[in-house]
């Protein structure tokens, strides 16, 4: 049987299968592929309760076996090359200067650096600074929404994280990937629902995924979206 589950704004697809066993097995195939094995007649609530608690190993298993697979090439940061911002492609021009700085003119995103820098860092040190601001404008009116249920975010924070878009800690703390900067803006939205929702429920049950899909009824399709872009 394939099911899956929801860890932060990942979905962890796997196949559940039961058995005489004592005790309940988790596997991650050189396929990536999530295989349970689970006693009989333990309630669905308990295994994803335990694979929640796994998530972040089983996602260290399937990054490790994507080693092993055929990549598109990596970025070289030169121009004429395509990179995304807020959902959309533009093409990279590229120069040496006595400064460094990004001009975005809409059609294309120009960079500047110094001998001792590179396009690169001068790229993503710009990337970060357009999430910090956009993330908190985009944020702002679904953070106004919230506050009918009694909930507001102690704070919003931008990090960098390998395996997840956005995370929101016990104390209310709602962090961001700034690699979403790349994604369109109804995709950084969903990320923001979803972290949003934590704050009123904790894992993701039943009235999770209602309230959500409440707020933002085609979240699957920004989701989507945001995985094909960024992946």
């Amino acid at each position: 049987m394939i099911r899956a589950f929801h860890y932060g704004s990942k979905t962890i697809s796997y196949l559940l299968a039961y058995s005489k066993r004592k005790t309940l097995g988790i596997t991650v195939t050189p396929e990536m592929e999530v295989l349970v094995k689970a006693p009989e007649g333990t309630v669905l609530s308990a295994i994803e309760m335990k694979l929640e608690k796994r998530a972040p190993w089983i996602l260290r298993q399937q990054s490790y076996f994507l080693r092993f697979y055929p990549k598109t090439p990596e970025k070289e940061y030169r121009g004429g090359e395509a990179h995304f911002y807020l959902g959309r492609q533009y093409r990279l021009r590229v120069k040496t200067g006595k400064k460094n700085g990004v001009n975005f003119t809409g059609r294309d995103i120009e960079v500047s650096h110094s001998p001792q820098t590179s396009a690169k860092s001068v790229l993503k040190d710009w990337y970060r600074l357009r999430a910090k601001e956009k993330f908190a404008e985009i944020a702002e009116p679904w953070i106004q929404r919230f506050e009918k249920y009694g909930v507001q975010p102690e704070s919003l924070l931008i990090q960098k994280m390998p395996t997840r878009w956005g995370s929101c800690t016990a104390k209310g703390k709602i962090i961001l990937n700034p690699e979403l900067i790349k994604a369109p803006k109804a995709s950084i939205e969903y990320v923001i629902i979803h972290e949003l929702c934590h704050l009123l429920h904790k894992h993701h049950t039943k009235a999770f995924f209602q309230l959500q899909s409440q707020l933002m009824p085609d979240w699957e399709k920004w989701k989507d979206k945001l995985e094909t872009i960024l992946q």
